[in-house]
């Protein structure tokens, strides 16, 4: 065999274990889970898991990593490319509920089910990556002349997120009906503060 098919090879069983993973850890929890579940959902050698992830540890956060990279790709990406969603700021909190409700791990932790790693969110590489989309979308908002020419798109897109996440969180963990018109209200407030006035 060559060296690629051994890497790709690596890389489908490496995927199979996420996955796995995914799954289990999203459904039973970190304390309920073992590799050895895991490897067995993924239909690998009990200790092939640790040939990729060192401990359930990392092999957890790796599966939360995905499952929200995932869920945020779902959930926002069509919002924010530009000319896209004329709202998108109102959208993103229910679009967000929406991706999470097809994506276990990453609904459990911001639900607060996994409070040894709920600190975490906000240091996910898709939640870094959603924060440079918002302040792009921002700046192309501001170049359309939707958007106020006189505040710094980057921290603003950040608040934005960081908002939104809080937010999200807080109505998960009450109920979802909690959130109503929370995304209406969101719009109002974030289109207040961004909107130039009116000549």
């Amino acid at each position: 065999m060559s060296h690629t098919t051994l890497t790709a090879k690596g890389a489908r069983t490496r995927d199979a274990i996420l996955a796995a993973a995914i799954e289990r850890f999203g459904r039973d929890g970190y304390r309920a889970t073992s590799v050895a579940d895991i490897a067995r959902d993924a239909q690998v050698g009990g200790s092939v898991a640790y040939a990729y992830f060192p401990n359930k540890e990392s092999l957890f956060l790796a599966a939360l990593d995905e499952d929200a990279a995932q869920a945020i790709r779902e959930g926002v990406s069509h919002l924010l490319v530009e000319g896209g969603h004329e709202r998108w700021h109102a959208s993103l909190i229910p679009t967000l509920v929406e991706a999470l409700n097809r994506h276990p791990l990453a609904r459990r932790v911001v639900t607060g089910l996994e409070p040894t790693v709920t600190d975490r969110v906000s240091e996910i590489p898709a939640m870094g990556e959603l924060r440079q989309a918002v302040g792009a979308r921002l700046r192309a908002d501001q170049a359309l002349g939707l958007v106020r020419r006189d505040i710094d798109p980057t921290p603003i897109g950040n608040g934005i997120v960081t908002i939104t996440i809080a937010l999200l969180m807080g109505a998960l963990q009450v109920g979802v009906g909690a959130l109503g018109d929370l995304g209406d209200d969101v719009w109002a407030v974030f289109s207040a503060a961004l909107e130039p006035p009116a000549q």
